[in-house]
């Protein structure tokens, strides 16, 4: 309902152009809209920027104790990557590439990792890279 409002308020740009109402000029009426366009933009900016916000922000933080663990991962191109997943007491080699996920590997041994070290390094790195501090600098 409100798309077509403002759909009907663009048509009928023409005709308020045309006869200003009384008491405000032309100039005073063309400042309003342009506020107004300037705002609607914005707002409509501010929900893309949420809403990619929010979709990074769920991928960082996981819910809950979860079943299946990243163990590692390690980024091959641009659309393809190498992901250690636990499951219970196995881990899984899997490859991601565009639109496919295949198992390539259960491993008989598991590999351990020291938990102070993070499962995405690439993510720590440009984090401290984002932040200004060197990442040998850990405390």
């Amino acid at each position: 309902m409100r798309v077509l409002g403002l759909l009907a308020l663009f048509l009928s740009l023409p005709v308020l152009a045309a006869e200003p109402a009384s008491g405000m000029s032309s100039a005073d009426l063309g400042a309003q809209l342009s506020k107004l366009l300037l705002g609607l933009l914005l707002v409509i900016g501010l929900i893309f920027l949420l809403a990619w916000l929010l979709r990074r922000v769920q991928h960082l933080n996981p819910r809950g104790p979860q079943a299946i663990k990243l163990v590692s991962s390690q980024a091959l191109g641009p659309r393809e990557r190498l992901v250690l997943v636990q499951v219970g007491g196995e881990q899984v080699l899997i490859g991601l590439s565009a639109g496919r996920i295949t198992p390539l590997h259960v491993l008989k041994e598991p590999v351990l990792l020291p938990d102070a070290e993070p499962a995405n390094p690439e993510f720590a790195q440009r984090l401290m890279d984002l932040l200004g501090k060197d990442h040998k600098d850990k405390s």
